[in-house]
């Protein structure tokens, strides 16, 4: 869930074997495609540029920390006051097989259960802010932000992890019937990594939403059964280590298939070089504030392939609309997405801050990886404490990037950083929450 430095240390002999271009290696990645990877760097841009300054990159996450906690607390007191409009979580898992408006609700809500909210609102407003930056885009404004690595790959991006998403529900969606199960995991994983590996067109979009779907969630209703519940851990490390043992399944099945050709195969074309940073040492704090503020923004879809800044700030937007009308829908009806939202701010800008330099030169990070697992994962396992908020946080932005980095490094060519990003989720949420049962 991006970018992969296994091109990084690939061998000539071994990229000879694979028969891919060297030079576009750095498209396979999943992130913003303003910071493109360090091979990158080193054949189209040998000059050397700037670190982010940490005072920029400071001022700008945290910045959007402050925000966000004043407006969590907004929420919380408007929540006192709510109208209690619609239904609730409780028992929607099981209407679904009888109500086929319950049904779609529970879909859309699957696009945002990455992050803990479940709502069907709050999927509205994701795809309402990544269709209003593709708009804009498509029109040459820059002001919304990229979209999906700025490849164009956006609507078929959407398509596969849809359909997928669409698959996985009415194969599976029987076992609703005994409550919550992790139906939404295809919708960020194989479909829209395979698009990015394979390009466009319907094969890639069919054969990743049926690769992820067959095999994602049944990994995870077994992982649940299996490795979460004996190790007393939360559904979620069963559902992203399903997700990372599906996609490397699914991977190894499409390097096999004939109608599937690596998008550095056949493509002549370089990367479309994207808007880089100045080269002056002493850049403007300003301009690093901006870039760090966006990115925070940014992390919050980056689960979704999306990574856009207008995107992010809509569906927090429509999650807190779904909260205010009815506290007892969004993040399962525990009342704690004020303290949801805070932690995955906060997680994203330590982590922002912290790895900044793996920006340099066009890099990227795994930012994103706490705030769709260590962080709101630690939330629901310490009910809104101060020590899972700030814990989990400080945790998770300390050990899912570097993770996911010295895993993906380690990929071989064809299988997509998801694998690596997927797999450091898993195993930072299994070491961190058990840690802060320890904090006094």
């Amino acid at each position: 869930m991006t970018h992969s430095f296994a091109a990084d240390h690939a061998t000539p002999h071994s990229e000879k074997q694979q028969g891919i271009r060297v030079e576009n290696q750095s498209e396979i990645r999943w992130g913003d495609p303003s910071e493109p990877s360090p091979r990158c760097r080193t054949e189209r841009h040998p000059e050397r540029r700037a670190e982010r300054s940490a005072a920029g990159a400071a001022l700008g996450s945290f910045g959007v920390v402050a925000v966000v906690g004043v407006f969590a607390l907004l929420l919380h007191m408007l929540a006192q006051h709510s109208p209690r409009v619609g239904p609730g979580y409780a028992g929607w898992a099981q209407e679904t097989a009888d109500n086929p408006l319950t049904a779609l609700r529970w879909f859309l809500g699957d696009m945002t259960e990455p992050l803990f909210y479940k709502s069907d609102l709050a999927a509205l407003g994701l795809l309402a802010g990544a269709a209003a930056a593709w708009w804009v885009g498509r029109r040459g404004g820059r002001w919304a932000g990229t979209l999906s690595n700025n490849s164009g790959l956006w609507p078929w991006v959407l398509a596969s992890a849809s359909l997928s998403l669409m698959l996985s529900n009415l194969v599976f969606g029987w076992v609703l019937d005994d409550g919550w199960q992790p139906t939404f995991v295809p919708f960020v994983c194989v479909a829209p990594a395979m698009v990015f590996l394979y390009g466009a067109g319907w094969r890639t979009c069919i054969t990743g939403a049926v690769l992820g779907a067959a095999t994602t969630t049944p990994l995870a209703l077994l992982f649940i059964h299996t490795v979460s519940e004996p190790l007393g851990l939360p559904p979620v490390v069963a559902s992203v280590l399903a997700m990372s043992v599906g996609s490397a399944i699914s991977f190894l099945i499409a390097r096999r298939l004939p109608w599937l050709v690596l998008r550095e195969a056949r493509e002549a074309r370089p990367a479309t070089q994207a808007e880089r940073p100045p080269s002056n040492p002493n850049r403007n704090v300003a301009a690093d504030a901006a870039w760090a503020a966006r990115r925070v923004l940014k992390d919050f879809t980056e689960t979704h392939f999306f990574a856009n800044e207008l995107a992010g700030a809509c569906l927090i937007l429509a999650v807190a609309a779904a909260f205010v009308l009815n506290p007892g829908l969004p993040s399962y009806g525990t009342g704690l997405l004020p303290h949801i939202l805070f932690a995955q701010a906060l997680t994203s800008a330590i982590g922002v801050t912290l790895w900044r330099g793996w920006y340099r030169d066009g890099g990227w990070a795994a930012t994103y990886a706490s705030v769709v697992s260590v962080a709101p994962a630690a939330v629901l396992a310490y009910e809104g404490s101060w020590q899972g908020m700030v814990g989990g946080a400080v945790m998770g932005a300390v050990l899912a990037p570097p993770l996911a980095r010295a895993i993906s490094a380690r990929l071989p060519v064809g299988f997509h950083p998801v694998i690596g990003n997927t797999a450091a989720m898993a195993i930072s949420t299994a070491v961190a929450l058990p840690v802060l049962r320890l904090l006094p």
